[in-house]
């Protein structure tokens, strides 16, 4: 299976769904880019539900399901560019820079959903700063960490998690804030993970 340097570990990556869903799509014309654009829909569908949810609390549920399709359409894109062999030179720059624009979407939306925008922001910030810290190691010359335990498909999970739960209970300011100080942690972490590598490689 081919392999490019700085890709993050999915176990989804190597189920027989995803393989025979990567195939499917693979008899279209459809490029990893455009999966990755599309991955901004589901976000913005999803903001907008979680922006409603307070008046139609079944929203919440809506929500929960455009997380996962970012998730979906994160995961096809790298297996229709690698695995599918359409890959493009502008891949690394559309595999990247959407997810920004996504969390940051489905983030500040859920803490306006729980009339809590400044946690919100917050753990859009914190989630930018994981991203932030994980390419820096590229910059450095090392191989990027994807450590958490708040990097992307933990947050996410959380956060999906949380909006289902908010049919029941007022879950969503307590899951921001878990996801403010677990993308804290992680980036420490990752950036401690630098550090040593960058004195080892010094001796």
């Amino acid at each position: 299976m081919p392999e490019i340097a700085n890709r993050r570990p999915l176990k989804a990556r190597n189920t027989r769904w995803a393989a025979g869903l990567a195939r499917l799509l693979l008899k279209t014309r459809l490029t990893p880019n455009a999966v990755s654009v599309g991955g901004i829909g589901f976000a913005a569908v999803g903001a907008a539900c979680f922006l409603f949810a307070p008046r139609w609390p079944a929203l919440w549920l809506g929500g929960a399901l455009c997380v996962q399709l970012r998730l979906l359409a994160n995961l096809m894109d790298g297996l229709l560019a690698v695995e599918g062999g359409r890959k493009s030179a502008s891949g690394p720059l559309y595999n990247e820079f959407p997810d920004r624009i996504e969390d940051t979407l489905l983030l500040v939306a859920a803490g306006y959903g729980a009339s809590v925008p400044v946690l919100g922001w917050a753990a859009a910030v914190f989630a930018m700063g994981t991203a932030y810290v994980r390419a820096l190691g590229g910059t450095v010359g090392l191989a990027q960490q994807f450590c958490g335990p708040m990097a992307k498909q933990h947050r996410m999970a959380l956060l999906s998690l949380g909006a289902v739960a908010s049919l029941f209970v007022p879950a969503m300011p307590w899951v921001l804030a878990i996801i403010c100080a677990g993308a804290a942690i992680t980036s420490v972490r990752r950036m401690m993970r630098y550090a040593a590598a960058l004195r080892a490689a010094a001796r």
